[in-house]
């Protein structure tokens, strides 16, 4: 994995992946709200048949040629599809709780990761074997591991307020599927998300608002690193105002990670949209790591 082309292509993952998330985050930028608050339904293509079914009515793909839906169609058991950028070893995907644990572990960022500047949040990290769940009245929450999920690891850091600027607050999270199809169905269920609850509650004092979002399945735009991903653009609130907020889910095989920024005063959407990707990077080639594959 150190070798000369392994670091030529991870360079170019890192200048394509901010590159696609630029361009869909100005495609994002465009869908805006109008004067009655609500924006224009984004027009994504669907990663799995789920997606699509439930946004009918703003999507605009068909789901039957999406490399994703290929991928959960012709490897529910876990192995990676031909439509990938990655073969993983199989000896490697992990198939039970504590090997997903130990996946989750080595590849969810720490503060470190994220820059010179950042320290944890408290908490720093989420309460073992949970899982983050949207529930009905649109607040999040963690609750016991799912079905299709063998592991779920967030950890929270930020950059305190000083110099005039205010608290800037990440999180990276990386969750372990039972399969592809597992994975492919929580891309479909991001995807919807925005659709379902304009408004969310992150925790007693955060709120994210005026959500849209879009699919950049494997093979289209200038996704070549990553096998599906979601972009989720909206308004992160406090009772201190309005800032961007950016949340980015990344499928590669059966593990999706997953990266959100919480803008604050004196950071330039730049300069989020860069941590971002910094982190997304990171993170997918400590999968490849891991995993032990060829791609």
């Amino acid at each position: 994995m150190n070798d000369s082309n392994t670091i030529v292509r991870r360079s170019t993952w890192a200048w394509r992946l901010a590159a696609s998330l630029a361009t869909t985050a100005l495609v994002l930028s465009g869908c805006g709200s109008g004067d009655d608050g609500k924006a224009a339904g984004p027009k994504p293509s669907a990663p799995s048949k789920s997606a699509a079914a439930t946004t009918s009515g703003t999507a605009s793909a068909a789901t039957s040629g999406t490399p994703s839906a290929a991928a959960s169609a012709s490897s529910s058991d876990g192995d990676a599809s031909p439509l990938t950028p990655f073969q993983a070893d199989p000896a490697k995907v992990p198939r039970t709780k504590s090997r997903a644990e130990a996946l989750a572990a080595a590849v969810t960022l720490k503060p470190q990761a994220w820059g010179a500047d950042f320290r944890a949040q408290r908490p720093a990290v989420s309460t073992p074997r949970t899982v983050a769940v949207l529930d009905k009245q649109c607040r999040w929450e963690r609750r016991g591991l799912s079905q299709g999920v063998l592991a779920s690891l967030s950890r929270y850091s930020e950059i305190p307020a000083a110099d005039g600027k205010g608290e800037l607050k990440v999180s990276a999270a990386v969750t372990v599927h039972t399969s592809v199809r597992d994975a492919d169905e929580r891309l479909a269920s991001t995807l919807e998300e925005p659709l379902r609850c304009r408004q969310q509650q992150v925790r007693t004092d955060e709120r994210i608002a005026k959500l849209i979002s879009a699919a950049t399945p494997y093979g289209q735009g200038n996704n070549t690193y990553s096998d599906d991903q979601v972009v989720e653009i909206g308004k992160y609130l406090t009772g201190s105002g309005e800032q961007t907020y950016y949340w980015y889910v990344t499928r590669l095989g059966t593990v999706t990670l997953a990266v959100s920024v919480k803008g604050a005063k004196g950071y330039t959407d730049n300069e989020l949209a860069t941590y971002a990707s910094h982190a997304n990077v990171t993170m997918l080639n400590s999968v490849e790591f891991e995993l032990g594959g060829k791609s």
